[in-house]
């Protein structure tokens, strides 16, 4: 008999978000900026703000399961990506530098949770 995969929509959603985020910055060398109304933009762009963008809903989702540590840690990386992309979109090398210190910091806070 086939077993019946089951899917929550949720954690789908951002798996194909964080995916999507993965294939853009792959897809980076070899493909030339996507035009998005009037603008051009470069799918190693489209990356950080896909991938923003699944940490943020991977905030919700965790939290809605009770998953309060992953949510956390969903919600300070997905405002990280949001600086990053927010700071090169605006030119701000120090909005770029304290988000890549927030990854650093959420990084170490989780690895010391971890060696508890």
């Amino acid at each position: 008999m086939r077993e019946r995969l089951d899917l929550e929509a949720g954690p789908v959603a951002v798996g194909t978000l964080v995916g999507l985020a993965g294939l853009l910055f792959l897809s980076a060398p070899v493909v030339d900026p996507v035009p998005i109304g009037s603008l051009r933009v470069h799918p190693l762009a489209l990356s950080v703000v896909v991938l923003a963008v699944g940490f943020a809903l991977g905030t919700v989702v965790f939290y809605r399961r009770g998953q309060r540590l992953f949510a956390f840690a969903h919600g300070i990386f997905g405002l990280a990506w949001v600086g990053i992309a927010a700071g090169t979109a605006v030119g701000s090398g120090t909005l770029v530098i304290g988000a890549v210190m927030l990854v650093v910091a959420g990084c170490g806070f989780f690895v010391s949770r971890s060696a508890r």
